[in-house]
């Protein structure tokens, strides 16, 4: 039986990072699963349409799948992973293969939101940082990454990510089991990383 732990938290919170640590310390014993690869197929809507979704709201995710494939990890099965191309707005339409690991992490903005998704979580963790630092990461990490420009950040980030991150992100804070103050915090990692290995050893 895997361990499930659920990190969310508003974008360039430090959630990756925070993930990131964790991997390194548990390697090969830790799987990541990203929300943000199940965000729905929209091959039926073009191109510039699809910029102007809004992808900060619960419907813009495909987590009843989600939901099916932690089910089916958490019963030894592996899972066909979908991949998502931030560059197009779209699912890629390759899949990757996930093995059944001891601990596996579900990352992502809205990752407490969905009742049945948080109710799978071991250890439910959220990562908050200051607004304008999570913008400016965002920015960078959109430009670098993402292909984007800066003017579409910006015009996104007002419409959709700020209001949907008060309206949806924001308030799961109070459903999370412990709260960090950016994905460096070493206290709260260590604590974090005692409390998976004594499940690990339960």
């Amino acid at each position: 039986m895997s361990i499930i732990i659920g990190v969310a938290g508003g974008t360039g919170s430090g959630k990756s990072t925070f993930t990131n640590r964790l991997k390194e310390a548990f390697g090969d014993k830790i799987t990541v699963i990203y929300h943000d690869n199940y965000y729905k197929c929209r091959d039926d809507i073009p191109f510039e349409e699809r910029k102007k979704l809004n992808y900060d709201s619960p419907d813009a995710f495909e987590t009843d799948l989600l939901i099916k494939h932690l089910k089916a990890l958490k019963n030894g099965e592996p899972i066909l992973c979908p991949v998502y191309d931030f560059t197009v707005h779209n699912r890629s339409g390759r899949t990757v293969l996930v093995k059944p690991s001891d601990v596996i992490v579900v990352e992502g903005i809205l990752v407490l939101c969905d009742t049945t998704l948080r109710s799978m979580f071991d250890i439910k963790i959220y990562v908050e940082a200051d607004a304008d630092e999570r913008i400016l990461r965002r920015v960078i990490r959109d430009v670098k990454e993402r292909g984007r420009d800066v003017e579409g950040i910006a015009e996104q980030y007002l419409t959709t990510v700020k209001p949907m991150h008060y309206i949806y992100v924001e308030p799961t804070r109070a459903l999370a089991d412990i709260v960090i103050n950016s994905g460096m915090n070493d206290v709260a990692f260590d604590l974090i990383k005692v409390k998976i290995e004594a499940l690990l050893n339960g």
